[in-house]
């Protein structure tokens, strides 16, 4: 069971990460058409799982407030391609980092707010997002290569640390919607929420930091 749901989560990713890397590359009303999707399906996947609930409406706002941060990250900010591409990284390392530790190692459990998440899978997305990262900064494809600095160690933490606050949050209000996955429009992965459940702290997080130290 556990290898056939990891072939499916790797298939999809093969094929949705170049998609949305194109979209996020080309910027532009590319980019604006690809956020809007994204948005909608998520929003659509809030609304099924929390209507008529108290936290419906904030839940909401918080997506508009996310999905907006993640706009002007790509497009009002210097060298926000490469401010946009080291956040999404960092997510989705640290969500493979914990998918893969924690199936591995297992151990203690995190929290009863997501019973699958464990201390094992935390320790697995800080250590995968500092390695990815650090292959992206070495990359020849990279736009500015740099030396894995102290603050950029600190920050690659700091943004794993959100993600996955994000990451137990979403799960947190699936268990009291009582429903295992946000939808079934990824193979192998849910809905499009249960993805980006840490991207869409991450990118509000990132952008108030910009803002306060610029």
């Amino acid at each position: 069971m556990i290898n056939k749901e990891l072939i499916k989560r790797i298939f999809s990713s093969l094929i949705l990460m170049p998609i949305a890397l194109f979209f996020i590359i080309k910027g532009s009303f590319f980019f604006i058409f690809f956020i809007s999707i994204c948005f909608l399906i998520t929003s659509y996947e809030w609304h099924n799982m929390s209507k008529k609930k108290s936290y419906y409406l904030p839940g909401f706002l918080f997506l508009i407030l996310s999905f907006y941060s993640a706009y002007i990250i790509r497009t009002d900010i210097n060298s926000s391609l490469e401010y946009f591409i080291i956040i999404l990284l960092i997510c989705i390392s640290t969500d493979l980092g914990g998918y893969v530790f924690g199936k591995i190692f297992k151990g203690p459990k995190l929290t009863k707010i997501s019973p699958k998440k464990t201390y094992s899978g935390v320790v697995g997305g800080y250590l995968l997002s500092i390695i990815f990262l650090n292959l992206f900064f070495y990359s020849p494809y990279y736009f500015n290569p740099k030396e894995m600095t102290s603050y950029i160690f600190g920050f690659i933490l700091l943004i794993s640390t959100v993600s996955q606050i994000g990451d137990i949050t979403v799960s947190y209000f699936k268990r009291i919607s009582k429903i295992k996955d946000t939808g079934k429009i990824i193979p192998g992965h849910g809905g499009l929420l249960d993805r980006i459940d840490g991207m869409i702290f991450a990118f509000p997080f990132c952008y108030g930091i910009y803002s306060y130290f610029n």
